[in-house]
């Protein structure tokens, strides 16, 4: 899989979240997200509980609440969209603080704010407790198509590259006087776009000859082969089925 790379979402530690073999965190996190997804949105209770879930695997992960709430911030665009629903959503309305809003974009509002809230801070949490590199290895270990693991792999690893060939761009237009102040510099930066373009795929180019002239075949070799034993599975799993429990009272009541 090659070296692993540090992501400011990744905060190391020793806690039995953090030990946990990356497949079943990844199983957990996703059985929880579509239990969550299918709770109703009138059992108001049920995601209060979900919160508390969470907040009981931060606590065990020793992921502090301010790490937890400056990550969520990812989700604004979601919360302004939410926000929206009630003015401009259709049906029966009522008056809040003197503003007539939709009942069904209220309710919209709310389904779409707690369900996407939980989804990206139990998504946090997975990225808080589980490097990168592990998260590969798990989504392989879960037979996840190999390419799209490869793509994934390929992504994080030469990311930083790009992301440093643009700094470096920027910093000889600038050390050259140039200033982008309206649509008359547009063609400078879509050339240096262009530019950027092409050496990323001539980067990419001799990687590929390169791995090629090592024995690759299309398949990347597994360093680490990750396994979990049942109590593990049992440790991760637990989290979905509290939630699993959880979404079926809020069906029956």
């Amino acid at each position: 899989m090659g070296a692993g790379h540090a992501h400011r979402l990744h905060r190391p530690g020793t806690s039995r979240v953090h030990t946990l073999p990356p497949h079943t965190k990844l199983a957990a996190v996703l059985a929880f997200v579509v239990v969550v997804v299918c709770t109703p949105r009138e059992a108001v209770w049920a995601f209060a509980l979900y919160a508390a879930l969470l907040a009981g695997v931060a606590a065990a992960a020793r992921v502090p609440p301010g790490f937890l709430l400056r990550r969520l911030l990812i989700e604004v665009p979601f919360v302004a969209f939410a926000l929206l629903m009630p003015f401009v959503a259709q049906g029966p309305r009522t008056e809040v603080l003197g503003l007539s809003l939709s009942v069904s974009g209220l309710w919209g509002a709310w389904n779409v704010l707690a369900k996407g809230t939980l989804g990206v801070a139990a998504s946090v949490l997975l990225a808080a407790t589980t490097p990168l590199r592990d998260l590969l290895l798990g989504l392989q270990r879960l037979r996840l198509p190999s390419l799209l693991v490869q793509i994934a792999t390929f992504m994080i690893r030469y990311g930083d590259l790009i992301t440093d060939e643009m700094r470096r761009m920027r910093v000889a237009r600038a050390s050259r006087g140039f200033e982008a102040r309206g649509v008359r510099h547009w063609g400078v930066l879509a050339a240096s776009a262009g530019a950027l373009f092409i050496r990323s795929y001539e980067r990419g180019e001799r990687v590929h000859l390169a791995m090629v002239s090592r024995g690759y075949t299309g398949t990347l070799p597994v360093i680490d082969e990750v396994t979990a034993s049942r109590a593990q599975w049992s440790r991760a799993l637990s989290l979905p089925a509290a939630a699993l429990t959880v979404c079926l009272l809020g069906w029956t009541l």
